[in-house]
């Protein structure tokens, strides 16, 4: 059985979470199309968030996946 692909806005999602929890520009947004953008950009202030919350690491991890 094929593996179903998830969900891409939920995948920009996750991507800009790890961009911005490392820290890392949201300047650095491959996206172009204004949705895929949006919830990228969506993940990264999360990401930032926790990055300044002291959530890096093993204790952020957890809370990525708690979010989907």
């Amino acid at each position: 059985m094929k593996r179903q692909k998830r969900d891409m806005t939920e995948r920009a999602f996750a991507k800009g979470y790890n961009t911005g929890v490392t820290g890392k520009s949201r300047d650095q947004c491959p996206h172009g199309a204004l949705e895929m953008r949006q919830a990228w950009l969506t993940g990264w202030r999360e990401g930032r968030s926790d990055n300044w919350d002291g959530l890096t690491g093993v204790s952020g991890v957890h809370r990525i996946a708690a979010m989907h």
